[in-house]
């Protein structure tokens, strides 16, 4: 895929990580949680890019 997507999918990661912290630092175990599943679907999405650049 192109470089653009990698990106997406790194920043869907970091994005993850912010929400993640924020949601410990006031509490919000929903957002500390959402924060963890945009990080894990950012991490899969990373994976799968790097799984198709050694197959081409």
């Amino acid at each position: 895929m192109s470089g653009i997507d990698k990106m997406k999918n790194k920043a869907e990661e970091l994005s993850g990580k912010g929400k993640e912290a924020v949601g410990d630092a006031t509490g919000d175990r929903d957002l500390q949680a959402e924060g963890q599943a945009d990080q894990a679907s950012g991490n899969i999405k990373q994976a799968g890019e790097k799984i198709k650049d050694v197959f081409k």
